[in-house]
């Protein structure tokens, strides 16, 4: 009895942890570029009373043995990186990644984030090319003064026209580049939209759109959400049923011990 109120217990604990990572999801299924999490578990130590192929009190062998599990643990929180679907903003410096890689910020303390969050600005002091938090874009890109049109390329070369220039004339300041990693769910989550890079995610592997398996970038594009509400709401459901179900084994075993306790006084 003893054994199936902790038993239940982990259970409880672990669709507990789920609602959390799905609650998670549906409070950022609007917030741009952000990939869903996915909860993971694992059984926890089973007790062997009899180990399959052992010696019964007959002198038989056991075919199967007895062997009792002891719950269930958190053994991920896996990111899904599949895309999201992707809306025309007309803003020409929101960028979207079609396809793998992620943008690099150079971080305040010099530290790199990886994002493919690409609603990036202008900073009207020195002309660069920044984030909402004012991260620079890596690496960097200025735009220069007296811009009057920004044209990003799917290869992520950048070309700008000026105001007062000859005949329209483009100049190239630039190209973005990407990064990728051999295990992108081994990336930190960090704010604003940030990754950052880990011993499991390995070392950021550089390159440019369009070549060596990276995506194409697409100006005026921003990717959304891969979260699926419905998707969601019936995982809350399910989580919640488990929940449900975890919580009257213990009121079971509960009674159980309940009226045990009774025979015995």
């Amino acid at each position: 009895m003893d054994r199936s109120l902790f038993t239940a217990a982990t259970g409880m604990k672990a669709q507990q942890t789920n609602i959390d990572v799905i609650s998670n999801n549906l409070a950022n299924i609007n917030t741009t570029a952000y990939k869903k999490s996915e909860a993971h578990f694992s059984t926890l130590y089973t007790q062997i009373i009899t180990a399959p192929g052992g010696q019964l009190s007959t002198g038989q062998t056991s075919p199967s043995g007895v062997q009792v599990g002891l719950g269930v643990q958190l053994d991920a929180t896996n990111k899904a990186f599949t895309m999201g679907s992707l809306t025309n903003t007309g803003n020409p410096l929101d960028l979207a990644i079609e396809g793998d890689g992620f943008f690099q910020i150079q971080l305040p303390n010099g530290q790199f984030g990886y994002t493919r969050d690409g609603n990036f600005q202008v900073d009207g002091q020195t002309g660069d090319v920044i984030t909402n938090r004012g991260y620079l874009l890596y690496p960097n890109v200025n735009l220069g003064e007296d811009v009057d049109k920004i044209m990003i390329a799917n290869d992520g070369t950048i070309s700008v026209t000026r105001s007062g220039g000859s005949n329209g004339q483009s100049d190239d300041i630039g190209d973005i580049r990407l990064v990728n990693f051999a295990n992108p769910s081994g990336l930190i989550e960090h704010s604003d939209n940030l990754y950052l890079a880990s011993d499991a995610s390995g070392r950021p592997i550089d390159g440019d759109p369009m070549e060596d398996n990276f995506g194409a970038i697409r100006q005026s594009f921003l990717e959304g959400s891969n979260v699926k509400v419905v998707e969601e709401i019936v995982n809350m459901i399910t989580a919640q049923r488990a929940y449900e179900a975890s919580s009257n084994v213990i009121k079971a075993s509960d009674e159980m011990l309940r009226q045990a306790n009774n025979i015995v006084n």
